[in-house]
């Protein structure tokens, strides 16, 4: 009786392999009525509570090393004018430094090299972007010449993300009924859904700062932020 057994077992056992040969295969759901392939967005608008600038020194000299020596020395300055705003270390971050010959071209000669140029650039988070304007200011009174940004950006995206994912789901059914309507038929069932990833359409360009008459300080202006999720959803239609 035994003996009986085992090639019924083996058979089983052969049959259950295709299912799990491999583990990295998506897993697929049968469909027994009309598959839909729908594709949604979702977006909402935030105003940014963050901004990235870049800020820098630039200074020349005869030779290498008063260069870098006078640039070291403004770029000092202006982290520590950083640090006495209350901008954190974590958010202060050296993003170049390069020291390059400057040349005298003549025709018919060899470039002779004239002096030397040091720049040393920073990219600063600011999380209180009202304060960013004034900071900035100081720095340039530190000796800060070169201001390029701001990179205007959400700190946490997640709440609004899902808001977004909410509403693309709430499209993608809405556009199935529509589907399934105008054939005769009804939704079953949502079958898979799956994320493109989150995304920031962009947003009407702004000018990165304002001088205020009254004051004659700088001023950024973060407008607002669309942040948007994209959905692939498939339905069974029946």
């Amino acid at each position: 009786m035994k003996a009986m057994l085992l090639p019924a077992l083996a058979i089983a056992t052969t049959m259950a392999l295709p299912a799990t040969a491999r583990a990295d295969e998506p897993a697929t759901v049968p469909i027994a009525g009309t598959r839909l392939d729908v594709s949604a967005e979702g977006e909402v608008t935030r105003a940014p509570d963050m901004a990235t600038i870049s800020a820098g020194v630039t200074t020349q000299s005869s030779s290498a090393a008063s260069a870098m020596a006078d640039n070291a020395k403004r770029m000092a300055a202006a982290v520590a004018a950083l640090k006495r705003a209350g901008v954190a270390d974590k958010d202060i971050r050296t993003s170049s430094l390069s020291l390059q010959p400057q040349y005298r071209y003549a025709e018919g000669q060899a470039p002779v090299i004239t002096g030397y140029q040091a720049s040393n650039q920073l990219s600063i988070v600011f999380h209180d972007i009202q304060r960013a304007g004034p900071i900035l200011d100081a720095l340039v009174g530190q000796g800060v010449n070169q201001i390029n940004g701001p990179d205007f950006g959400i700190e946490h995206p997640e709440a609004a993300l899902d808001e977004a994912r909410t509403q693309a789901l709430q499209k993608a059914r809405a556009r199935a009924d529509l589907y399934a309507k105008a054939a005769g038929m009804g939704v079953k069932r949502i079958v898979a859904i799956s994320e493109a990833g989150g995304y920031s359409p962009p947003s009407a360009p702004r000018p990165m700062m304002m001088a205020r008459m009254d004051k004659a300080s700088t001023e950024l202006q973060p407008g607002e932020q669309k942040v948007g999720v994209s959905l692939s959803v498939t339905f069974e239609l029946q």
